[in-house]
């Protein structure tokens, strides 16, 4: 797989620069989640730093790669989960599941 040299602004990683995957896209995670183990043994820490932009966009529009800046709340913002299960698909209806009738409810 392929990775990329990210750099880390804010948090214990300030000024880190860290290989993160790639996705199938060529684009590294947006939401990078980094445990830190508890030193008593306990429940472990979770650092989670959000993927932005690493400078203006230069000629054509492209920019320069991306950098991860820590959330200090612990969220990563809108779209935090990701992933198809909290896509709102166009033709998706509140209620959930589709209003079609049954078989048997035609015959009778």
């Amino acid at each position: 797989m392929k990775s990329e040299d990210t750099p880390f602004v804010g948090g214990p990683l300030d000024g880190r620069v860290l290989p993160v995957l790639l996705g199938p896209t060529g684009h590294p995670p947006k939401v990078y989640r980094v445990p830190v183990p508890d030193e008593a043994g306990g429940e472990p820490t979770v650092l989670v730093y959000r993927r932005v932009p690493a400078g203006a966009a230069r000629r054509f529009g492209l920019h320069p790669g991306w950098k991860y800046e820590y959330s200090e709340d612990g969220t990563a913002g809108r779209g935090d989960e990701g992933g198809f299960r909290n896509l709102k698909w166009p033709w998706s209806k509140p209620g959930g599941g589709r209003n079609v009738p049954r078989r048997d409810d035609l015959d009778e």
